[in-house]
């Protein structure tokens, strides 16, 4: 009887095991509610515009379909064929410490994750004791002292050493659904590292690109210096000879300190975007300032991209909407997990030891005994804790569940606002550089005017002035273009 006991005992602990797991199974959020997809109606920019400045499609636009959603956006910097760039963000990616500190969570996931299965496995400990004693009887005597009896002393000497050893049955399957949820829990990780990864792109381009901005305003800041401060030499030397004008020269004078004095607060947020971009790399400020002190004589300009249609499954596939997603489903297993502690545990207990009353006898033949056998638990009346910890975990796993949605919600926000922030600044570029070339003629046609004496000088420095100002504002506006295409290829999960 007991030779069969015991293989009963561990068959039918496993037939347990194949129960259903206590508590929902997870299943995918239905977004059938959600558009099909994420129709931009910002329009998309073209290299044509009629006379009345309204624009339509450029030859063969209306064929060309070039998706976003078909282009390799996981690499979107190499699109601008800038070492430099892909430099930096292999140096992000390798040393930016905060991304570092997400592969650590990373990390710390898996661990949990493997800690998780100790749970399906015995547990035994070691445990040694040992006492001494005896008794002896005592009588009072008249002078108040304890005398003994002359009594045999009886001693209680016990000396134990042996493991203890206990195994819980998974019958209801809380241990299972702390390994789905710990499974989920390390997935939810992996995808906030990739969002990671995809911010952290996203902030060295953007970065970077502010600062070629910067630069190249600084440059036509200081080309028109030149210009603005030769045209004051030449004021100044004719009022000199007593042939110019004292008003002119004034006028000169200022609007060659009021060119000045826009370059210092340039100079100040180069610097800042400079140790930026350090920080970014993961390098102590300061550390990047020979590599990109110069500008390249160059545009990080790309060609319009055209997007005709996101689907929903490429929102849904953004890594911050997919760690969403496995923190609800961590989520959705821990109801199982507080629900099972309704349920009873089974155990399988065991010892295997040791023992003597003589010191001497344990160190060499002490007496071997071990016992196991069945033992069962079950909280019958917790004041109800365990329902107010599974309503808790519902509660949760509700909240999840928003968060979920919010994810997608955010992400097609992100997606619509970052293609109209891109398309209506390409339009803005486009009128910009038609304004750029009339400033220039102005210049030209105003000093020209001046010289013979047809218009005073405010005219050459009202078309000086407006032409500085549009030259800067094409540079922000182009700049601004390729800032907002890395937020449309962020928002669209590129990286």
């Amino acid at each position: 009887m007991k030779k069969i006991l015991l293989p009963a005992l561990v068959l039918a602990a496993a037939g347990c095991c194949l129960l259903p797991s206590v508590g929902p199974d997870y299943k995918s959020p239905d977004m059938s509610g959600l558009p099909a997809y994420a129709m931009p109606d910002a329009g998309y920019p073209t290299t044509n515009r009629t006379e009345v400045g309204e624009w339509k499609p450029a030859e063969g636009d209306d064929d060309i379909r070039t998706l976003v959603t078909t282009n390799d956006i996981s690499c979107w910097w190499c699109r601008f064929d800038d070492d430099v760039l892909t430099n930096l963000v292999a140096s992000a990616v390798s040393s930016n410490l905060t991304f570092r500190m997400a592969q650590q969570r990373l990390q710390a996931s898996a661990w949990m994750l493997f800690g998780s299965y100790a749970a399906f496995m015995p547990k035994a400990t070691f445990g040694a004791s040992g006492t001494m004693g005896h008794h002896e009887r005592y009588t009072s005597s008249q002078y108040g002292t304890w005398l003994s009896t002359g009594s045999k002393r009886n001693y209680s000497d016990i000396f134990r050493a042996g493991f203890d050893a206990s195994w819980e049955i998974d019958i209801f399957g809380g241990s299972r659904r702390a390994t789905e949820a710990a499974w989920s829990e390390m997935a939810a990780s992996y995808w906030s590292l990739e969002d990671a990864w995809v911010t952290l792109t996203a902030e060295v381009g953007r970065e970077y690109i502010q600062l070629r901005t910067t630069q190249q305003r600084i440059a036509v800041a200081r080309t028109n210096l030149v210009l603005q401060t030769e045209t004051y030499d030449i004021l100044k030397s004719r009022f000199d000879s007593g042939i110019g004008d004292e008003l002119a020269v004034n006028q000169s004078k200022y609007v060659v300190d009021q060119t000045l004095a826009t370059i210092p607060p340039l100079l100040a947020e180069e610097e800042r975007l400079l140790n930026a971009i350090a920080v970014l790399t993961g390098d102590i400020p300061g550390a990047r300032h020979e590599e990109l002190k110069n500008c390249p004589d160059r545009d990080w300009l790309l060609a319009p991209e055209k997007i005709a249609e996101i689907p929903l499954d490429m929102i849904r596939a953004r890594p911050d909407v997919r760690a969403a997603e496995r923190k609800l489903a961590a989520q959705t297993a821990k109801v199982g997990v507080a629900k099972s502690l309704w349920f009873p545990k089974l155990y399988i207990n065991g010892y295997l030891g040791v023992e003597s009353v003589k010191l001497h006898k344990f160190l060499g033949k002490g007496d071997f005994y071990g016992s196991i056998g069945p033992a069962i638990s079950w909280p019958i009346f917790q004041g109800g804790s365990i329902y107010a910890n599974v309503k808790a975990e519902e509660s949760r796993m509700d909240e999840a569940f928003l968060a979920y949605e919010s994810s997608i919600q955010e992400a097609y926000r992100e997606v619509r606002n970052a293609y109209a922030e891109y398309t209506q600044q390409y339009h803005r570029y486009q009128a910009l550089q038609g304004a750029v070339k009339a400033a220039q003629d102005a210049v030209t046609i105003s000093n020209d005017l001046y010289k013979n004496g047809l218009r005073d000088f405010t005219a050459v420095i009202d078309a000086q002035r407006s032409l500085l100002a549009l030259e800067e504002a094409l540079v922000i506006s182009r700049g601004q273009i390729t800032v907002n295409l890395i937020a449309l290829y962020k928002a669209l999960g590129g990286g």
